[in-house]
């Protein structure tokens, strides 16, 4: 069974052409900043439980970020599979004082990023997060509070943990493992 390359669909808010996933990151990092979208995804989880809209005088925005977003969660998936291709240029140990610098993320995972997209997808299928994605804009947008009591913090959370990851990558950058054969 051949495997379906997933498209990014950045389009919307970015360059039509990019199809590589690190380009993705780039330009997603570049059109807004890591924590202003971790707080705007929060921002959005609380407005959920609000029957407000949230940004009531410019909504819009939600929706534009939400396409980027969306984008993000499909490079951030087809990340998952590049670990075993790709490092990151710096590789120093931990520091206790750089312990901060590490957000959501545990020592091993600030050491393989990779590692958070692959245990993202295992947590959740990307379809589950594109749905997370949806039912936490549309509600935080509509004046109604979600009854429906599903799981929205495990996808939160991981989804956090992919930003972090992301700009961990973007900040520290990467380079192609060489093998044997590519010698």
């Amino acid at each position: 069974m051949k495997n379906k390359k997933i498209p990014l669909e950045p389009g919307f808010w970015t360059d039509d052409s990019i199809t590589d996933p690190f380009e993705l990151i780039d330009a997603f990092f570049d059109f807004h900043h890591h924590d202003g979208y971790k707080k705007v995804l929060q921002e959005m989880m609380v407005f959920t439980q609000k029957k407000e809209i949230c940004r009531k005088e410019y909504p819009g925005q939600i929706f534009v970020l939400y396409t980027a977003f969306r984008s993000f969660l499909r490079s951030c998936y087809r990340l998952q599979f590049k670990g075993d291709q790709w490092k990151m240029k710096e590789t120093e140990p931990v520091e206790a004082g750089a312990k901060l610098y590490l957000a959501s993320l545990t020592i091993k995972e600030f050491q393989d990023p990779f590692s958070v997209f692959r245990n993202a997808f295992i947590e959740k299928s990307l379809d589950e997060y594109d749905f997370f994605l949806c039912e936490t804009v549309h509600l935080a947008l509509s004046p109604y509070i979600d009854p429906s009591g599903m799981d929205v913090m495990t996808p939160f959370f991981q989804f956090i943990k992919m930003l972090d990851a992301a700009h961990l990558l973007k900040e520290r950058g990467i380079e192609k493992i060489t093998t044997k054969d590519d010698r």
